[in-house]
């Protein structure tokens, strides 16, 4: 395996590793999560300084994951902040309270490393080679791609947070801006900016690592993101199944009407 690939590895699983060393001072799993962005900037660094690309593609590409994770950390330490654990790892401490410890580390810390790891193999793919020296089409388009699909989440994030804030908005449903269009906007943003991340990997021949952006795509839309939330949200909030009827779950559409 290449030694930037490993080097990034050992980084990712040593900084979730300290991550959860914090959580058990804190008795809260959440810290983890907005590492989850800036965990991309760092390892991006790592096969920057690993990797050989002339400095036009290692800036272009860092300076996108960088803004894209510092941003994303941010927006989630202020969203947790003072809200105590996330739910989730609430019902895993009940589950198994004394192993819990263990149990978070590797299924929680350690898997969110391993996956980050590979989301994050076009970074490498694109880093790695010294040619071509300069810009191409591809590497343009994405950064074309990456600014719409930041641009989306982050309105769609500035607009879910304007509507908790509402105090007269609580049990209802947003559907207003880009949440009218789409039930998770954020989500979509979130997968178009990695589509546009590979690009620059694409850009140098590395197409196969178009696994990164496809796992993050699944993992949005069956596992952690789409699919976590429509459970709940359908339980909670009466008026979110006639919001499901008439919106796109996903990719941003007009509404049904009728």
């Amino acid at each position: 395996m290449d030694s930037g690939l490993v080097i990034g590895l050992v980084v990712l699983l040593v900084g979730f590793g300290a991550a959860w060393l914090v959580s058990l001072a804190l008795r809260d799993a959440s810290v983890v999560d907005p590492l989850w962005g800036p965990a991309f900037a760092v390892v991006a660094w790592v096969y920057a300084l690993t990797g050989e690309a002339p400095p036009a593609r290692r800036w272009a590409v860092v300076g996108m994951v960088t803004l894209w994770g510092v941003r994303l950390g941010v927006h989630l330490w202020l969203r947790n902040h003072g809200v105590g654990e996330d739910f989730r790892y609430r019902a895993m401490r009940a589950r198994a309270p004394r192993a819990f410890p263990w149990v978070s580390l590797v299924t929680v810390f350690w898997l969110q490393a391993a996956i980050a790891w590979m989301v994050s193999v076009p970074l490498w793919g694109a880093l790695r080679p010294a040619r071509p020296t300069s810009l191409t089409a591809l590497d343009l388009a994405g950064l074309a791609v990456f600014a719409v699909g930041l641009t989306i989440e982050t309105v769609a994030d500035l607009q879910l947070a304007r509507f908790r804030r509402d105090p007269s908005r609580r049990g209802t449903v947003l559907d207003g801006g880009l949440w009218r269009y789409s039930r998770h906007p954020n989500y979509f943003g979130d997968a178009v900016v990695w589509w546009g991340l590979w690009l620059p990997a694409a850009a140098v021949g590395a197409w196969w690592t178009a696994v990164g952006p496809a796992l993050m795509t699944f993992l949005l839309v069956r596992v952690s993101g789409v699919a976590l939330l429509e459970k709940t949200l359908a339980r909670t909030k009466p008026q979110y199944r006639e919001y499901v009827r008439r919106t796109s779950a996903f990719v941003p559409w007009p509404p049904r009407r009728g």
